[in-house]
């Protein structure tokens, strides 16, 4: 018998809401399977399982917040007799605006199967999820499973809405049909202006009497509104990390010569879809760069830097409205440069769209921000704890560079390491700068 927790999503995470239960008491789950939908203070996570059974008992209700590691469910793995699982210790009461207008029976309700006149299941709750994720109103897709059932790709296959559906949480969809709340007069305050359910509960809350009365005739132009909760969580740790790291910089200009020859070289042969950026031959020579200089790569904890033994590689991506996150490529030093374009080309995509999995945002050992799209031609960024180091790229310029006696001009990146003096000194940081110069100028070892 084994326990699913509420995992830690981040350094910056001490609880989650729980939005959603993709599966029920009895379903079968493999490790790996995606089994509940969380909420954090910066995006919406569609969690893993860790182990293999039966789902024993779901032990918190949707709507609910709990710290990190709290008991959530009980996955009897086949490893012991089924026992009876006793009645869990009441939950934390979480703070008044995490409290969902409606009761955990109505949520219940609200998350449950759709059935036919005989009983018969037409589709699960991940086919739910998903529909919700895209505006689909099941109802209008037909079924093409067993007894007419909805399968997922019956809606992966479905038209949507169109461009300009709201964007919003499916837990606050949920509750703003409850209430009878239009989604499109609100402000979302989540990812990319996405709609969360405490925006929908603060639009159904009533405000009381005297604070009505108590409001200034002319309200003053230049009033301040109370930051977002991904930017709050960003401004947190943040400030934490420049309290606690004492960062050391370090910046060198990197000749792309060569690198830039050998790209056009081998895209004109690749489908448009399927050719190299610049982006995928900077990534990879970081990850390569960070296997040969361990000593960046990994975290400091209990007063020590504890080295990792796989490479996870976080990408900082801004997300539209504000904000950022860093998902990570999981050993980027071995994937081949075409599965690493693929890779980073769909985590992009599920962070921007808010759906990213618990397995791709856990525990980066090294961070990488690029900001050259953005016209920038350095970056020093700040470090993300535990880890111990971040390099920021900027854009790929033209500049004049003596080659043989010659000037010439060279396309160039500026690289920048910002690590954390405890952990290594300023010779460490230049042997990584200067391996990743040195695997750019071979750009067919990558």
């Amino acid at each position: 018998m084994a326990d699913f927790t509420m995992p830690s999503l981040g350094a910056d995470m001490d609880e989650g809401t729980l939005v959603e239960w993709l599966v029920g008491p009895g379903d079968t789950v493999t490790k790996g399977d995606v089994v509940a939908v969380v909420e954090t203070a910066k995006s919406t996570i569609e969690v893993e399982c860790f182990d293999s059974g039966t789902v024993g008992a779901l032990l918190v209700d949707p709507g609910t917040t709990v710290p990190v590691g709290t008991r959530m469910a009980v996955i009897n793995t086949g490893t012991e007799p089924p026992a009876t699982v006793p009645a869990p210790a009441p939950a934390p009461a979480p703070a008044p605006a995490k409290q969902p207008t409606a009761p955990a029976s109505e949520l219940r309700a609200a998350t449950g199967s759709t059935t036919t006149a005989a009983g018969d299941t037409v589709s699960t709750p991940l086919v739910r999820h998903l529909a919700e994720q895209k505006g689909i109103d099941l109802s209008s897709v037909h079924g093409s499973g067993k007894g007419g059932r909805i399968t997922r790709s019956d809606v992966e296959h479905a038209p949507t809405e169109g461009p300009h559906r709201v964007k919003a949480s499916p837990l606050a969809r949920r509750l703003a049909r409850s209430a009878g709340v239009d989604l499109g007069a609100l402000r979302g305050t989540g990812q990319g202006g996405t709609i969360r359910a405490d925006d929908v509960r603060a639009a159904t809350a009533v405000p009381p009497a005297h604070a009505v009365q108590s409001e200034p005739a002319h309200p003053s132009s230049a009033t301040a509104e109370p930051a977002a909760p991904a930017r709050a969580a960003i401004a947190a740790l943040m400030s934490r990390a420049n309290r606690e790291i004492p960062h050391y910089y370090l910046s060198t200009k990197i000749d792309l010569a060569v690198a830039m020859a050998w790209m056009r070289d081998r895209n004109a042969s690749r489908p448009v879809a399927e050719r190299f950026v610049p982006a995928a031959l900077l990534l990879k020579s970081v990850a390569l760069a960070a296997r040969q200089v361990p000593e960046l790569n990994g975290y400091w904890k209990d007063g020590a830097f504890v080295p990792s033994h796989t490479l996870r590689l976080g990408v900082a991506v801004s997300l539209r409205g504000g904000g950022l996150v860093a998902p990570a490529l999981t050993d980027a030093d071995t994937m081949p440069l075409p599965e690493l374009m693929a890779t980073l080309k769909g985590l992009v995509s599920r962070a921007r769209g808010g759906r990213l999995r618990a397995s791709e945002t856990a525990d980066p050992t090294l961070t990488v921000t690029n900001l050259g799209d953005q016209g920038v031609e350095a970056v020093f960024g700040v470090i993300y704890p535990p880890q111990v180091a971040l390099v920021g790229l900027g854009r790929v310029i033209e500049q004049p560079v003596a080659v043989n006696g010659m000037l010439t001009v060279h396309p160039t990146v500026t690289a920048t390491l910002c690590a954390d003096h405890r952990a290594s000194d300023g010779a460490t940081g230049a042997r990584f700068l200067t391996s990743i110069d040195r695997l750019l100028q071979r750009p067919e070892e990558l």
